[in-house]
């Protein structure tokens, strides 16, 4: 009996499963970028360590199938194989480019299928062994549901290849009911798309097969269920329906779409009542055009952000300490006193497993054309690393590491040691990160054309194997050199910033920098007594 998951898919889940609803994707069609290319950014939020893992290609005999398991339910069920299934850079890519990302929205608990064993992240990486195209990875996964069920809550799909990019929302059907609730939308050429936690696809059309696919009982079952009256005059809206609008998630979900669709298009202007709640704010969009054609380095930037410079800035106020620390300790939300309260949910968050951004290119071969831009923990503070699809290994510091155990051979123990550190002294610290990471990132996307050109030539002269060796040499000592890189910046705060004080031009004594003069005022402000040195009167003077 096989399980082409595995245990390390398994235990992947098992961990983010309480956190699953913390995810971000931003989508840019090809249209929508500088170059041509397709990006989807996906940052995964929870308190685990992913290995990330390379799966062959593999062929199976007719009749071969695959067992499944709900780790919530215990429930299991195999999956008849297919034929042949294609190579998967862990979850994000496949060797025809196709790339996939999720963010949770729940939903209508009710409608969680306990009775069936097929999840959200089991359709994911089956989509990716079967599909060449997004449209076709939309295809295996409802072909799938329909077929075996679906027994996760209700979640928003991105789905790109180096053509298209497309929105698949899903939600099941509840106890002992059969398929799923689903709709797909093309995300139209030019445009870019954001999702985080909330289901976004509002109105669709019935009758455009070409840019929207749909299960057939997505409104009977509203109906059925008595969530959609027809007879009420109101549209049929799939987010309205299916994910009814909770006031405490607008802020912490509308908020970072708000925020990413803010920054690639600031012309909009776009109002944040909606993700503050005010009654009557009209939704975001489903998807916006950008100011300008985005570059990769834009879209990094993009979705690098504690909402710097808005009125919802997280390094500032008095909840951010003297040096501007955009962490918030969890609970993001509380009680206190019998009122509600909650911090601000930003696009990057401290708790990140990992994110990446895969980036398809349709006028390259499928091996260099396929790039997974791979960072460990917050991508605030992280460094993207070229993971080529035509890979055939993984860097061991990416799939090596225990949560339970520090280690400076495990890229994602460096990189949290680095951001968790940094939060002693954030105004100073972020600048030497900033100095290394964008040192090492502009170097990997400068150096881009000429190690495709060399991967080119041995495309063109069918030298595959030499073609594998190169780029997987590759995408390995550049992960080798990211992670001595980090080593030493972990060292380099260490000293530099020794209790307290701030050492400059590897001096031997550091310089006492106190806090800054808008901190010391609030400070005085609380209790303007405590700290005042007493002026003693002289009698004798």
């Amino acid at each position: 009996m096989k399980n082409r998951i595995g245990i390390f898919i398994l235990v992947f889940f098992l961990l983010i499963a309480k956190l699953s609803i913390s995810c971000t994707n931003f989508i840019v069609t090809k249209g929508a970028s500088k170059d041509g290319s397709t990006m989807l950014f996906y940052t995964c939020d929870g308190q685990f360590l992913y290995h990330l893992k390379y799966y062959p290609v593999r062929d199976y005999k007719p009749g071969d199938s695959t067992e499944y398991r709900n780790w919530r339910t215990g429930i299991s069920g195999k999956i008849k194989d297919a034929r042949h299934t294609f190579a998967t850079l862990g979850f994000q890519m496949n060797e025809y480019q196709v790339s996939i990302g999720e963010t949770t929205f729940t939903g209508r608990e009710e409608l969680i299928n306990k009775s069936k064993f097929l999840q959200y992240f089991d359709l994911m990486h089956i989509a990716l062994q079967r599909a060449k195209t997004a449209r076709q990875a939309v295809e295996v996964m409802t072909r799938i549901v329909d077929t075996y069920g679906y027994g996760s809550e209700g979640e928003s799909f991105s789905i790109t290849d180096p053509n298209q990019a497309w929105i698949l929302e899903m939600i099941g059907t509840g106890n002992g009911g059969k398929g799923a609730v689903w709709v797909a939308l093309k995300i139209p050429d030019g445009m870019v798309c954001a999702h985080a936690n909330m289901s976004i696809i509002g109105e669709f059309p019935l009758d455009d097969p070409e840019n929207c696919v749909y299960s057939k009982n997505v409104i009977s079952f509203a109906i059925e269920k008595g969530y959609y009256d027809p007879g009420s005059g109101r549209p049929f809206r799939f987010n309205e329906v299916y994910n009814p609008i909770n006031p405490n998630k607008l802020k912490y979900c509308e908020t970072r779409v708000w925020r990413l669709f803010s920054k690639a298009a600031p012309s909009l202007n776009l109002s944040s009542d909606y993700c503050r709640g005010i009654r009557g704010a009209k939704r975001y969009p489903l998807w916006i055009k950008p100011d300008k054609k985005l570059s990769l380095k834009d879209v990094i930037n993009i979705v690098r952000d504690h909402y710097e410079g808005t009125s919802f800035d997280m390094t500032k106020g008095l909840e951010a300490g003297p040096f501007g620390t955009p962490k918030r300790n969890s609970p993001l939300s509380w009680q206190l006193d019998s009122v509600k309260y909650s911090w601000e949910r930003p696009i990057s968050i401290y708790y990140a497993s990992f994110s990446f951004i895969a980036q398809s290119r349709s006028w390259l071969p499928n091996p260099l054309g396929g790039i997974v831009w791979f960072g460990e923990d917050d991508n605030y503070t992280t460094c993207y690393v070229p993971l080529y699809c035509g890979i055939n290994k993984i860097p061991q510091c990416f799939s090596n590491g225990d949560i339970k155990t520090f280690s400076w051979d495990c890229a994602w123990w460096v990189f949290n040691f680095v951001s968790n550190y940094a939060n002693l002294k954030y105004s100073y610290m972020i600048k030497d990160i900033q100095k290394v990471q964008n040192e090492l990132e502009n170097k990997f996307i400068a150096h881009q054309d000429s190690v495709e050109k060399i991967a080119v030539n041995l495309y063109n002269n069918n030298n595959n194997e030499a073609l594998t060796k190169f780029l997987t040499d590759y995408s390995l000592s550049q992960s080798k050199i990211v992670l001595k890189k980090w080593t030493k910046l972990s060292y380099n705060l260490i000293s530099k910033y020794n209790d307290g004080f701030v050492k400059k031009n590897n001096s031997r004594y550091g310089k006492n920098v106190g806090y800054p003069d808008e901190w010391e005022r609030k400070i005085i402000k609380a209790e303007p007594n405590k700290f005042k040195i007493p002026i003693r009167n002289d009698d004798n003077k």
